[in-house]
């Protein structure tokens, strides 16, 4: 072989920070080491594969073409490592699963149940997520797969389990409450609570527009971090909340009142993974959830 693994990895470390320090943080190696590696390569290459100065590092023409090759051949060696690994651990192990919202509870709990006894030798934890922190902690690791509503982006996007109704939430006392349906067009009257700037944005677009359908600009209320602490500031008259019709159901309180949207589309809600954690018992606790709740959805479409 031309080349040992730990030569491939530190020359590909290398090129991507393009800083001794950071390569040597990333592969947990000391910054001689990486310099006598990349020089011991250099040799057998026969050519210089950086350029260094005092104040930078970058690749040079031939080490831009080594990286581009190399790049896909590792990455293509390590998915054909993982994808052994998954074919040999099947449904077993223990499987991270996450909801946010009452529904997407609900959802999930139905899908654990038939996972569950069809694949017993796989355990399978239950998260609550909150609008601030359900993606983020999917992208950290801490959960495998979460259900909420769509449309999400840097994830994939599983079928849809639910279609409802979408309604608005409004104070109780209001003149909106007295209505048995409104348009959407009503948002640009009323200062709409906003979500955590934190929260995905195509989320945080979806369903608290910046402009009505027509092109009318919505003002916006005060930020909330949970759903609770949105229903508190919509029953102390600070703005209203677009939500699924499910809300009226898990979430009642006599000071809020939820009133129907007659032309919005329907909140959809289903499973989303990152494709890099796709694996056997991810795909078999999928299927278990369609099968469930009784769908056989299309996917939603992943950004």
């Amino acid at each position: 072989m031309l080349l040992e693994r730990t030569e491939v990895q530190t020359f590909l470390a290398l090129a991507e920070e393009l800083h001794f320090g950071r390569a040597a943080d990333q592969l947990g190696l000391t910054t001689g080491r990486i310099s006598q590696t990349i020089k011991k390569l250099e040799r057998r290459i026969g050519a210089p594969l950086f350029e260094r100065t005092s104040r930078q590092v970058s690749l040079t023409p031939l080490g831009s073409d080594l990286a581009a090759d190399l790049a896909p051949l590792v990455h293509g060696m390590d998915e054909a490592v993982r994808r052994a690994m998954d074919r040999a651990r099947g449904t077993t192990g223990e499987l991270r699963a996450g909801f946010l919202g009452a529904a997407a509870g609900q959802l999930l709990l139905k899908a654990t149940e038939l996972f569950t006894a069809r694949h017993p030798d796989c355990k399978v934890t239950l998260h609550e997520g909150q609008i601030h922190d359900a993606m983020t902690r999917l992208h950290d690791g801490e959960l495998d797969v979460l259900i909420t509503a769509f449309p999400v982006s840097q994830a994939v996007a599983g079928p849809v389990l639910l279609s409802e109704a979408r309604v608005l939430a409004v104070p109780a006392g209001s003149l909106l409450a007295a209505h048995a349906s409104v348009s959407v067009e009503v948002l640009a009257e009323q200062p709409v609570i906003q979500m955590p700037h934190d929260t995905p944005q195509e989320l945080r677009h979806e369903r608290t527009p910046t402009h009505t359908p027509a092109g009318r600009l919505v003002p916006c209320g005060p930020t909330a971090t949970t759903f609770p602490e949105v229903l508190a500031l919509v029953a102390a008259g600070q703005g209203v909340f677009p939500v699924g019709e499910h809300a009226q159901h898990f979430y009642p309180r006599p000071d809020v009142a939820y009133v129907a949207l007659n032309d919005a589309a329907p909140v959809r809600w289903g499973p989303v993974w990152l494709e890099s954690n796709t694996s056997t018992r991810l795909r078999a606790f999928v299927q278990a959830a369609v099968d469930a709740n009784g769908t056989t959805g299309p996917r939603a479409s992943s950004s």
